[in-house]
């Protein structure tokens, strides 16, 4: 497969091979050398200088500039955009004054003012969108800019386990999230290590954490934006998300049982995705009665296990009998624990006959 990076050395190299050579027919009076010897000399030396910098001159800033506008969020550029222009005819209008400026000043100010207006109207519209769209919001009533307005400021750091659970993609959609998530530039990489895993069940989870984080970039209402702060004294995951949110002052949004307890014993707030998912399932009291499905044996002599639809496991009591039926079930305790619910039951025609 030929890459970008590849055709921009080819053409590089070729480019700048007959630069040097023109410079080496050019030089060669000068220098007193055999004309031959020194366009060969010189093409030689743009050919490899070709070879090495182009990709660093034309492909690598456009992947560096598209990446970063991917990674804006959509109000973001908008008002980036919006601030160039602004920037832009400031400088038109202040072109003219400056033209009639002496030498070398009239030729040089007008341009440099102009690339000075539209970076500072770009960064200053950049920093402040949020504050922007709550002006308008408040002006004009638009709509979306009174959704951003109910978005608190807190930060949200999201890890991998999250993104390979995919859950976060609608909880996003609902709304109920605050704030900006904010995804490390070193989640991004494990996770694209665990989709290039030999193994087919992690490689499997890995394009699926990468499916869900285009998704979230594409249609989550809360703002998402992919971050480059690291911790390069730290070499584990884990120990590098609790330590920049500490640093960054930011919420740790996981499902993973160990991070959550060590971020916890760290003073940093943690989100539990499962902690969510088992705060708004509906909660079966004892007496309540549904069906199961039994489909393994249980830890203790005789139990049976089955599934809510939910993922909520349900262990039956005397219900090994009853593997691979469907039977009606009578609650007799419900614990909720942070690795998720777990319902105990017993078969409904034990309660009738007692």
């Amino acid at each position: 497969m030929v890459t970008a990076d590849f055709m921009s050395r080819i053409i590089g190299m070729v480019v700048f091979a007959l630069i040097g050579a023109r410079l080496g027919v050019d030089a060669a009076g000068p220098l007193g050398l055999p004309e031959e010897a020194t366009w060969f000399l010189f093409s030689l030396v743009g050919f490899l200088f070709g070879l090495i910098i182009t990709p660093y001159l034309t492909v690598r800033p456009v992947r560096i500039i598209s990446q970063s506008i991917k990674e804006m969020s959509i109000e973001v550029l908008f008002m980036a955009l919006i601030g160039t222009l602004l920037g832009l005819f400031i400088a038109l209008l202040m072109a003219y004054p400056l033209s009639l400026l002496g030498q070398p000043f009239n030729s040089i100010a007008p341009p440099a003012i102009s690339v000075l207006g539209a970076y500072l109207g770009a960064t200053i519209f950049s920093v402040r969108a949020r504050e922007i769209w709550e002006l308008l919001s408040d002006r004009m009533g638009l709509k979306r800019s009174r959704l951003l307005a109910m978005q608190s400021t807190r930060q949200l750091l999201l890890d991998t386990s999250v993104l390979i659970d995919g859950r976060i993609v609608e909880i996003s959609n609902t709304g109920f999230l605050g704030g900006t998530m904010l995804i490390p530039r070193f989640v991004l990489s494990e996770l694209h290590q665990v989709a290039d895993s030999s193994d087919t069940l992690r490689r499997n989870r890995g394009r699926r954490g990468l499916t869900k984080l285009n998704e979230l970039q594409r249609s989550s209402v809360t703002p998402v934006k992919i971050i480059e702060e690291d911790v390069e004294e730290v070499t584990e995951v884990d120990d590098k998300l609790v330590m920049l949110a500490q640093r960054l002052d930011a919420c740790l949004v996981t499902n993973d049982y160990n991070l959550n307890k060590v971020a916890h014993a760290q003073g940093v707030m943690v989100l539990n995705v499962n902690a969510l998912a088992n705060a708004v399932k509906p909660d079966l009291i004892p007496g309540e009665t549904f069906p199961i499905h039994i489909i393994q044996e249980g830890r203790d002599a005789d139990q049976g296990v089955g599934y809510l639809e939910d993922g909520t496991m349900v262990v039956v009591e005397k219900g090994k009998s009853f593997m691979d039926r469907t039977i009606r079930v009578t609650v007799t305790k419900s614990i909720t624990r942070d690795a998720g619910r777990m319902i105990f039951a017993v078969p409904e025609i034990d309660t009738r006959r007692s």
